[in-house]
């Protein structure tokens, strides 16, 4: 057994003991972790996306949850000319002009168009999350994608009940 062996050993369970590494007391199992900040605030937004009609009387719902899933595509743009890479430039073009086709098209189409594309652009957060292909974005993918998913629970469960998305 190595020293550093002996030291973890004699130092107990889910501590660390390398040199230059602060000691960290790990999660008992069964116990449920703290939500991070971004996911909590992330529910609170999607829940604000869901009444945002509310502020906008005069538009149709429909419209103005299209509107939303244009303006969350459309943040990647931002960070991916913040990040500089003209690769990235692109894709990220590319990816928020079709959740704006996928809006667009959901305006005179069906409520699950505006569904799909919140869960989808979820899932291009979660992607995101785990690959950082677009730098700097450490606390959005989470943060996003819990906006996406709780709007589109919402929606899925509203649209479920029969509740119209238009005047």
């Amino acid at each position: 057994m190595s020293n550093a062996e002996r030291t973890q050993s004699l130092a107990g369970p889910g501590v660390t003991s390398r040199l230059g590494e602060q000691p960290v007391a790990a999660m008992p199992r069964g116990r449920l972790r703290a939500l991070p900040a971004p996911v909590i605030w992330g529910a609170v937004w999607g829940v604000i996306q869901v009444i945002s009609p509310l502020a906008f009387w005069w538009l149709e719902p429909k419209t103005v949850y299209a509107l939303g899933l244009a303006l969350i595509a459309a943040v990647y743009i931002g960070f991916s000319v913040a990040d500089g890479r003209w690769q990235v430039i692109a894709a990220e073009s590319s990816v928020a002009g079709l959740f704006v086709v996928v809006a667009a098209v959901s305006v005179s189409g069906s409520a699950w168009l505006l569904v799909l594309g919140l869960a989808g652009h979820g899932l291009k957060d979660l992607w995101q999350h785990r690959t950082q292909f677009v730098r700097n974005t450490r606390w959005w993918p989470p943060f996003c994608a819990t906006v996406d998913w709780v709007a589109a629970g919402i929606l899925a469960i509203a649209t479920l009940m029969g509740i119209p998305f238009h005047g």
